[in-house]
């Protein structure tokens, strides 16, 4: 089986807001543009890419570590209406060998640090009895996002 390296994109109104949200949430970095450009517009620029089509700002980020998929906000016109066909789960718990206690603190936590950088907290997701909790959150522009 070979390996297919792949960008996650995620399509938005404000690329520069989302990249800086998203790479703080996931401890990801801003992608700096390619050597010799000072920034993407011109590196785009000189590939051809016109003016009309290219965005001045942040819009990638990438995984220090180099683990990660590149994740690639992708500026459009439309504004999202539907619920996400794809959704991130960020793993904040420890894992199901951590008491569903202190799994449920670790969570909470992380659910208030996003809330500071922007995202919006939606609803706990937790039945009595089942050993999982997590936290249903949006990004700043209403992405759905999972914390467990």
């Amino acid at each position: 089986m070979s390996f297919v390296k792949f960008q996650l994109v995620v399509d938005c109104a404000d690329p520069n807001r989302l990249a800086h949200f998203w790479a703080e949430a996931l401890g990801y970095r801003i992608e700096p543009p390619p050597s010799g450009f000072e920034n993407w517009w011109s590196y785009w620029r000189s590939r051809g890419l016109a003016d009309e089509e290219n965005y001045d700002g942040d819009d990638s980020i990438v995984d220090p570590s180099g683990a990660g998929p590149r994740i690639w906000f992708h500026q459009v016109p439309e504004r999202k209406v539907v619920r996400n066909r794809l959704h991130l789960d960020l793993g904040a718990s420890g894992g199901q060998e951590v008491p569903l206690a202190t799994r449920k603190e670790r969570i909470e936590a992380e659910a208030v640090r996003l809330v500071r950088l922007g995202a919006t907290r939606v609803e706990v997701l937790h039945e009595p009895g089942l050993d999982h909790y997590a936290v249903g959150m949006e990004d700043p522009e209403g992405n759905e996002f999972d914390v467990n």
